[in-house]
């Protein structure tokens, strides 16, 4: 039984230039959008899916994965269209035919190493605390304090030179977003119109379960990744 009213929301857009057909591409023997929609379907914290699209393709896909389908705007389905666009789209819709749920989980579909336990402890832990939002981050593997820019063509320190040559152990633990679980109340998103207000609670998953697919390497990866945790499965 789901914990409260929290709907799931799958943002897959046709247009990839990367991977052309990227979010319906086998991987592992299923459509990528599988992986976040069954995840969804397998948290019993998770009341609904939804999955926005502009394309005929994935919508065909997602509805026989067991998703409901809203379709997405043309001018948001642009490779510059903002996602906080997009999540307040198919909220305003649902508020028009059904009411506005009281708060969504983003899943991008893009991450297909997230699976429905890594959910059923984010949204446990975003209900524990009673943060205003939840992001899942991974540690950074490169430490941004020790980032180069270009500036009028020579290198320049992003933050302090002193951080250049610092051990890793005596500089902040840093982390970024790693795209798979964003969790926020659906009232308070619509009002900030971003993911990230503070409080924000982090989610922290490991780089094995962190695999973002941009890129065919990627695929490549996460096969080997999604192979191994299967081996493993049955060793066990």
């Amino acid at each position: 039984m789901a914990i409260q009213n929290l709907v799931a929301i799958v943002t897959a857009r046709g247009g990839s230039k990367g991977i052309p057909g990227k979010n319906i591409i086998p991987l592992a023997g299923k459509p990528l959008i599988a992986y976040s929609i069954e995840a969804a379907l397998g948290c019993e914290c998770v009341s609904s899916v939804i999955v926005t699209t502009d394309d005929a393709g994935i919508a065909n896909v997602s509805r026989a994965c067991g998703a409901r389908v809203i379709d997405r705007p043309k001018t948001l389905a642009t490779a510059t269209a903002r996602s906080e666009d997009v999540v307040r789209h198919v909220l305003e819709s649902m508020a028009q035919e059904e009411g506005l749920p009281e708060s969504f989980v983003l899943l991008q579909p893009t991450s297909p190493l997230r699976n429905a336990g890594h959910l059923r402890e984010a949204v446990t832990l975003y209900h524990r605390e009673q943060a205003s939002c939840l992001i899942s981050v991974t540690e950074v593997e490169h430490h941004p304090y020790k980032n180069l820019r270009l500036e009028r063509g020579l290198l320049k320190p992003l933050f302090e030179v002193k951080h250049l040559s610092a051990p890793r152990q005596t500089l902040p633990q840093t982390y970024r977003q790693n795209g798979a679980v964003y969790i926020m109340n659906s009232r308070l998103f619509l009002q900030s119109d971003t993911f990230f207000v503070e409080p924000v609670l982090p989610f922290i998953m490991d780089w094995s379960n962190s695999v973002d697919i941009d890129e065919p390497r990627d695929l490549v990866l996460a096969e080997q990744l999604l192979r191994d945790t299967i081996s493993c499965s049955i060793c066990d």
